[in-house]
C-alpha cells in the first residue's frame, strides 16, 4: 500500500516524465507558480507563501541551487543539491506539489556559462538525478535538458515549454566598458554564426509549437523581451532573438507568454513584435537572492522592477478567458500584477 508521502511524491515526480506520458486526463490548470535563483545556503522563507497559493503546478526556472563548479569531480554542485534536499519548504513542495524544472547557470556548473562548459555533460546527470527524471527519459541519451509538458483537456491545454539556453549557446560578447548603464557585462553580437538554442533545440521548438494547446508557457531562464541593460539576456544575439518571435509566427502558435529568471529582480514586459500578437513575459527572480539596488531603464517593461524575494503566479480563468500574471512577495501579497484577455493573444 502507498503512503500519502509516497502517492504526493509519484504525483511530483509524474510531471517529470517523458513527453509521451504527458496528463491529459488531469482537470485543467488555473493556478501556475514559477520561481527562480534559490541559493542553498541562505534562508528560503518563501515556500510558506507558495504553498500558501496552492499551485497546481511549480516550475523551476533555474538557479535551483548554486553549485558553480571547474573540476571534474563536481564537489560544489553535488554539495549544493546535497544542501537543498535539507530545506524544509522546498523539499515539502517537491513531495508534493507537481512540478518541473530548467536549469539556468549556477546549477549548470558556470557563472554566465554556454556551450564551452567542459563540463556540462556531468551536471547534466546530477540535474537530471535530483529531479528524479527515469533512467528512460530522453534527456539521458540527447545533449541538452530542454522539455515540454501538454497538460489539460482540448480547450483547456496548457504547453509548458522548458528551453536550454546554456547548453548550446555561443560564447557571449564581453563589454568594452565594463560596469556602464546598459554595457554592464556584455555588448550585443551581431555574429549571424552565434546561438542560443543550437540546430536540433531549434528543430524540436518549431515542432512542439505546432502541438495542440490554447495557453503556451515558454520558459527562458534568461530574459527574453527586456531591453536597456547589458545583463544576459537574449537581446545579446538579437538576430536569435528575432528566429524565435519568426518560428512562433510560422508555426501559427497562439497563447505564448514568456516566463523568465536569473536576474535577481522582478519585473513585466510586453512586446508587440511585426506579424504577431502582443507578447507578455514576467520575470520572477529570486526566491531568495535579490538585487536590492537594481535600477536599470525599462523601455518595453510594465511598470517598476520589483527588487525584493518573489515568485511569479499565473492565474488562469478558463471561463472568463484571461490569465494573471503576478509577482507576489514572500507574504504571498501580490506587488506587480498584469490581465491579459485571450484574444489579446491570440487564443480564440
Amino acid at each position: 500500500m502507498f503512503t500519502r508521502r509516497t502517492l504526493t511524491q509519484l504525483m511530483a515526480a509524474l510531471s517529470l516524465a517523458p513527453a509521451a506520458a504527458v496528463a491529459q486526463g488531469r482537470p485543467p490548470l488555473s493556478r501556475i507558480a514559477v520561481g527562480s535563483c534559490a541559493k542553498q545556503t541562505l534562508p528560503q522563507p518563501i515556500w510558506d507563501a507558495v504553498m500558501a497559493w496552492r499551485p497546481d503546478l511549480f516550475v523551476f526556472m533555474g538557479d535551483n541551487v548554486y553549485g558553480d563548479f571547474n573540476s571534474a569531480d563536481a564537489t560544489g554542485l553535488k554539495e549544493a543539491y546535497a544542501a537543498a534536499r535539507q530545506i524544509a519548504g522546498y523539499e515539502r513542495l517537491r513531495d508534493t506539489v507537481s512540478h518541473l524544472a530548467i536549469w539556468d547557470d549556477h546549477d549548470y556548473g558556470s557563472n554566465d556559462g554556454g556551450s564551452e562548459f567542459e563540463h556540462k555533460a556531468l551536471s547534466k546527470e546530477l540535474f537530471l538525478d535530483f529531479w528524479n527524471a527515469p533512467a528512460s527519459d530522453v534527456r539521458r541519451t540527447r545533449e541538452g535538458i530542454y522539455d515540454s509538458r501538454v497538460i489539460g483537456p482540448a480547450g483547456m491545454r496548457v504547453q509548458v515549454i522548458l528551453l536550454d539556453v546554456r547548453w548550446f549557446r555561443s560564447p557571449l560578447r564581453i563589454t568594452d566598458q565594463r560596469g556602464a548603464p546598459g554595457k554592464e557585462r556584455y555588448l550585443p553580437d551581431p555574429d549571424p554564426a552565434k546561438t542560443m538554442l543550437g540546430v536540433p533545440q531549434w528543430a524540436w521548438l518549431a515542432d512542439e509549437l505546432r502541438k495542440p494547446a490554447e495557453l503556451r508557457l515558454i520558459v527562458s531562464s534568461t530574459q527574453v523581451l527586456a531591453e536597456g541593460h547589458g545583463w544576459e539576456r537574449w537581446g545579446n544575439f538579437h538576430l536569435e532573438r528575432q528566429k524565435l518571435f519568426d518560428t512562433i509566427r510560422d508555426s501559427g502558435a497562439k497563447g505564448v507568454v514568456f516566463v523568465s529568471g536569473d536576474r535577481h529582480i522582478g519585473a513585466l514586459y510586453r512586446e508587440q513584435p511585426a506579424g504577431l500578437y502582443p507578447l507578455y513575459e514576467m520575470t520572477s527572480s529570486g526566491l531568495n537572492m535579490v538585487y536590492w539596488a537594481a535600477k536599470e531603464p525599462g523601455p518595453n517593461r510594465l511598470g517598476a522592477l520589483y527588487a525584493a524575494a518573489n515568485f511569479g503566479a499565473i492565474d488562469v480563468d478558463w471561463w472568463e478567458r484571461k490569465v494573471v500574471l503576478s509577482l507576489r512577495d514572500e507574504g504571498g501579497t501580490t506587488r506587480r500584477s498584469v490581465t491579459i484577455d485571450f484574444a489579446t493573444i491570440g487564443i480564440g
